[in-house]
């Protein structure tokens, strides 16, 4: 036999009905409970609550809200009027019988139409996806294609033009073949004639009538000269040119440089090496891998997951030493003070990952959330709660959609109103 749950109170506003149903030492889930137009059950083996509403509700837009063992309807009346009771005070258990099986009856054929519209849903969506893939892989398609005629074009275009070097280089060759042939044929015409004169020279020396020779050697200045010979110039002096370059850090030429870009990055990277060479004393027993903030960084998460937030904290302490630029390590160590309850060690972190999380670009969101949820949350336990709510809608107005963070900010509110969360 259930157990009929007759404790309850309610009140009404002409659009609206407030309903509480205390349910203690029970666990409630939206499962447990049924809703229509005119009919509202809540069924926690052994209890049951059923009421027969004295008129019909907007069922889609009213809410339940579980919390502390109670359970709070807000019904959202389709006429505004003031009832005169919640439900319908009838002793005809036929009539209630009948309202009750409608009830359901209604719930399924609602649930059956849902269901439909669902699949025809879905069946749409199918075909929309199928449209966009044959659209998508037609684009493809037509683009590959492109890219085939456009080669054919290239590799046509190429072809011919080295059709036409070739056919060049052969009228060149021919060319030249007729131009050589040419300088043998003169070649030839130039021996042939030397043979001739020296043909004629000796028949002349044969003959009575020779000349007497004259004396020197005046006889041979029809067949050789003396010539004589060129004056070279005198080679050039050797020397040594100096050229002064500008001297420079980059391998750039300074005229297509940027100088203050290039100073920031030489001052940047001077400060880094200052902080990694700081304290050398302390870090010289350490390894290479040790001496690498990512490196410490992931030794902390490691450490954190295993519930050693101290040592956790000691990796992030000198990680941060050693580069005190990472958002994410102030963060992390926040994290670790919160669990050890060091609440304005954990407001510092998270204050200088927010500083260092700038600008707020759509990369940072996540770290940005984290920062506010975590400086909250320390607020809210030093009971600061008007600075934790501060801190909780920055990260809503990051992370609209975030259930969690909404849910918390809803608790802040009520604490600092001094009202219960569900009333």
């Amino acid at each position: 036999m259930p157990v009929w749950l007759r404790e309850y109170s309610w009140r009404q506003t002409r659009s609206a009905v407030y309903l509480s149903l205390p349910l203690r030492g029970v666990r409630v889930t939206p499962a447990n409970i049924f809703c229509t137009d005119q009919y509202l059950k809540v069924s926690i083996p052994p209890f049951l609550f059923e009421a027969i509403l004295y008129a019909p509700i907007d069922e889609t837009n009213s809410t339940a809200k579980i919390g502390n063992g109670v359970i709070f309807f807000t019904l959202y009346k389709k006429e505004e009027a003031m009832w005169d009771s919640l439900t319908i005070e009838n002793d005809n258990k036929e009539k209630l019988q009948y309202l009750r099986e409608n009830a359901v009856l209604k719930a399924h054929e609602k649930a059956k139409e849902e269901t439909e519209a669902k699949k025809v849903t879905k069946q749409e969506h199918k075909k929309y996806a199928l449209e966009a893939t044959m659209k998508l892989e037609e684009a493809e398609r037509k683009r590959i294609e492109d890219l085939k005629e456009k080669e054919r074009q290239k590799v046509t275009k190429e072809l011919e033009l080295w059709k036409k070097q070739q056919e060049d280089a052969e009228k060149q060759k021919r060319v030249q073949k007729r131009g050589e042939l040419h300088q043998e044929v003169e070649q030839l015409k130039e021996r042939k004639k030397e043979n001739m004169n020296k043909t004629r020279i000796c028949n002349e020396g044969t003959s009575e009538t020779r000349p007497k020779p004259t004396k020197g050697h005046g006889s041979y200045s029809m067949f050789s000269e003396n010539l004589k010979e060129e004056q070279l110039p005198a080679p050039r002096s050797a020397a040594t040119i100096k050229i002064n370059f500008t001297s420079r850090v980059f391998p750039t030429a300074l005229r297509e440089s940027r100088v203050a870009e290039e100073e920031e990055w030489l001052r940047k990277q001077a400060e880094a090496r200052r902080t990694i060479s700081a304290d050398l004393s302390e870090l010289g027993d350490l390894k290479e891998e040790e001496k690498n903030p990512d490196w410490l960084k992931d030794k902390g998460n490691k450490m954190f997951a295993t519930g050693n937030y101290l040592a956790a904290v000691n990796a992030y302490n000198l990680a941060v030493r050693l580069n005190n630029k990472l958002p994410l390590l102030y963060l992390n160590r926040a994290a670790c003070h919160l669990k050890l309850r060091n609440l304005h060690k954990a407001i510092e972190d998270s204050s200088k990952a927010l500083e260092l999380l700038t600008p707020p670009v759509p990369d940072n969101e996540n770290a940005r959330v984290k920062a506010y949820v975590r400086r909250g949350t320390a607020f809210c336990q030093l009971e600061l709660y008007t600075e934790g709510l501060q801190d909780y809608e920055a990260a809503l107005k990051i992370d609209p959609k975030n259930r969690t963070i909404e849910k918390d900010a809803e608790k802040i509110r009520h604490l600092i109103q001094g009202t219960p969360p569900d009333s």
